[in-house]
């Protein structure tokens, strides 16, 4: 077999060992044992083959960090834990890139046109919200309280509520994945309409900036969550639907593992804009640098933990590559 023909039919499959190599200690044994041995006779074929080959070392020290994997004794529990938030996820996050921006766009896309169908058709918040709440809402305008709706009830029972739900829709959105991203997609498209129609609605009586102000303390976390929630979802489907040179059952595995440690760092932000919804919205008597402050808080967050440190984990991991296969 010619060396080119070697690498193009395994490059991706060496790729991803790189990438599983790096979260090792997330892996089960059994796992790692079929990836050593995989790799061990890639590494023979490649070495009696094409024995001076750059593709040759390169085997060679893929397997040796294998091999320093298996047996590097098993982190402390608190290690492991702290090693999922600040590495695992945010290589995850990197290795779906594409993905989380293909949903973050289908989000913002609808959104746009949640706000256009607004603008052009007066009874499409009725269509999209309901009589009764439109009516509440507008009940709440006029008496000088555009958000008055967050201020009726128990906090804490608001609040559990809210957590609850958003829950359970983003775990729904995460499942339909298992279907193909066609699932996840409907339902960003179905709240991102609904979320354009909502500001829309706003801005037709003219209390927009007081409105999306109240709004956007939780809204900043609770949007973001929608995306990142569809995402996952998009790597899910994707990873049973285009399996590439895996098996299809390997390639889905692969994505579900990703998949999931995204979906699971999601549900912290779940809870804590819930939580500013239960507990912060209502003091719309708060003083406006306070409550801008909160949404840039929470956008910067956001932005921190979803697409800067991804870049910087993963630029780490090249800089740390890079000796290795210079040796």
């Amino acid at each position: 077999m010619r060396e080119a023909v070697f690498i193009r039919q395994n490059v991706r499959k060496w790729k991803e060992y790189e990438y599983m190599v790096d979260m090792a200690s997330s892996q089960s044994p059994d796992e790692l044992a079929d990836m050593y041995t995989d790799l061990t006779a890639d590494l023979a074929f490649a070495q009696t083959h094409y024995p001076d080959s750059r593709i040759t070392k390169y085997l060679n020290n893929l397997t040796l960090l294998l091999h320093t994997e298996i047996y590097r004794g098993r982190s402390e529990r608190w290690s492991r834990l702290l090693t999922f938030w600040t590495r695992e996820v945010p290589e995850a996050v990197y290795a779906s890139r594409r993905e989380m921006l293909a949903a973050l766009a289908v989000l913002l896309l609808m959104i746009g046109i949640g706000v256009y169908s607004t603008m052009g058709d007066g009874e499409m918040a009725r269509v999209v919200m309901g009589n009764e709440y439109v009516d509440m809402t507008i009940e709440n305008i006029r008496s000088g309280n555009p958000t008055a709706v967050y201020d009726g009830g128990d906090e804490m029972a608001m609040f559990l509520g809210i957590a609850f739900n958003n829950l359970y829709v983003g775990v729904i959105t995460f499942a339909l994945g298992l279907f193909t991203p066609l699932g996840p997609a409907w339902f960003l498209m179905r709240n991102g309409v609904m979320v354009g129609v909502f500001l829309s609605f706003f801005a037709q009586y003219g209390v927009f900036e007081e409105s999306l102000l109240a709004i956007m303390q939780h809204g900043t976390l609770e949007i973001s969550t929608m995306a990142l929630e569809g995402g996952a979802g998009f790597v899910l489907g994707c990873g049973w639907l285009f399996p590439g040179t895996y098996s299809r059952g390997r390639s889905f595995v692969l994505a579900a593992r990703r998949a999931l440690k995204i979906a699971v760092s999601v549900m912290p932000f779940t809870i804590v804009a819930a939580f500013f919804e239960g507990f912060v919205t209502r003091h719309t008597e708060a003083p406006d640098v306070l409550r801008w402050g909160l949404v840039v808080a929470s956008a910067a967050a956001v932005i921190f933990y979803y697409v800067y440190l991804p870049i910087k984990v993963n630029r780490k991991n090249h800089e740390q590559e890079e000796p290795q296969a210079g040796k």
